[in-house]
């Protein structure tokens, strides 16, 4: 099943920059000893409401019955060294294609172990690649521009070539290069063909498995999708191009229960009816890639090149956790959608007077509905009631 929705031409309305000084450097735990992945910050937003937490509070956040949707697509080592004749150029590996191309960015190394942005190759060129193989660009993924190709590896695989001299894509607000379990989430899981995401499902960094475990405890449901991220553009925020996912029925059954159960309600409602809550933008775009405009997600595959607008709003997910995103970038379109123009300006100014750290090394973002007085007090009597018990 292939699903695709127009992309919003006009893009997020201008907010002021990022200091560079609030750019996450290095991973949580390389900032001090004794530290974890989880060892990062947490800002809650229910509407205009902000407050601060440190994520390891994230299971007494939560009730039970909330079910996160958790995106399974392992970090590949996505950069490689290769040349063009004489010159040295850095290959994106971003996404591998049904007919066994990759869709690739060539980029040039810009001396700080990073690479920058290069002018645009033409159709037939060629680059070499560590261990023998040759790269050729084919034709542009899309009519947007040439920034990303199509290309046909020959005379090595793919993997091997990742396996053997990829390293994490890494741009150049990061301090040094890491090592590619860095990249890594807890939910990861190995994909038979290779595929994998060029940049790392960010939002679920700082989960822990001593952490899933406390929260499965407390009766929080997960359910496991997939969605293959591409590359990113470090200079131009764009819309994502079309990635794989894939919606499991058990995950499809999963989320549907919730909401049903939600939805169906009577009066008053019980704190134990939990919320669908997406960890990352990635995940949100598999879910609604899935969903029908009645809001029931059914199992679906393939390609999506779903652009999730306030205009279009939400069909399943009812929250959302995610890392900070860049003024420009179009997954602040998402955030609207979830939770409103006025909450996401809100939030943001805070992160920033509270000096939160963005990218994928830096603090993360609970977007929850609001709700009403009387389900907050139900909600704070059962996390009351299990203060008390025995574990």
């Amino acid at each position: 099943m292939t699903v695709s929705a127009g992309v919003c031409p006009l893009g997020p309305r201008k907010r002021g920059k990022v200091p560079a000084e609030l750019s996450a450097r290095v991973p949580a735990e390389q900032r001090g000893p004794r530290l974890g992945r989880d060892a990062v910050r947490l800002m809650v937003s229910r509407g205009t409401e902000v407050a601060h937490h440190a994520f390891r509070e994230l299971p007494g956040l939560l009730r039970a019955g909330d079910l996160l949707v958790v995106n399974t697509s392992p970090t590949l080592a996505a950069a490689v060294d290769g040349r063009i004749g004489h010159a040295r150029v850095v290959v994106h590996f971003s996404t591998r294609g049904d007919d066994g191309r990759w869709a690739v960015e060539l980029r040039e190394p810009d001396g700080r172990g990073t690479a920058r942005a290069r002018a645009g190759s033409p159709a037939g060129t060629e680059v070499s690649l560590p261990g023998g193989g040759r790269l050729l660009l084919e034709e542009p993924l899309s009519a947007r521009g040439e920034r990303l190709w199509w290309a046909r590896v020959a005379g090595a695989d793919v993997r091997e070539v990742l396996g053997g001299h990829g390293r994490p894509i890494r741009y150049s607000y990061t301090e040094r290069d890491q090592p590619l379990s860095a990249y890594q989430t807890v939910f990861a899981l190995p994909s038979p063909d290779g595929a994998g995401s060029a940049e790392m499902p960010s939002a679920a960094r700082p989960f822990t498995a001593r952490l899933v475990a406390e929260l499965v405890s407390r009766g929080v449901w997960f359910a496991p999708v997939t969605l293959h991220t591409g590359v990113s553009s470090a200079e131009a925020h764009e819309p994502p191009y079309p990635e794989r996912f894939s919606v499991p029925e058990a995950s499809a059954r999963l989320i549907n229960q919730v909401r049903a159960r939600r939805e169906g309600l009577q009066a008053p409602p019980r704190a134990e009816d939990g919320r669908v809550i997406a960890v990352g933008t990635t995940a949100v775009r598999a879910v609604e890639s899935a969903a029908g405009p009645d809001g029931v997600v059914r199992a679906a595959e393939g390609w999506t090149d779903l652009v999730v607008t306030p205009e279009r709003g939400t069909r399943a997910v009812d929250g959302l956790l995610t890392g900070l995103h860049e003024p420009e970038a179009s997954h602040l379109l998402m955030l609207e959608a979830v939770a409103g123009r006025a909450a996401v300006d809100r939030a943001y100014e805070e992160a920033l007077r509270a000096l939160y750290l963005w990218h994928e090394f830096g603090d993360v973002h609970l977007i929850l509905p609001e709700e009403s007085p009387a389900t907050q007090s139900i909600a704070m009597a059962t996390c009351g009631e299990m203060a008390w018990r025995p574990m």
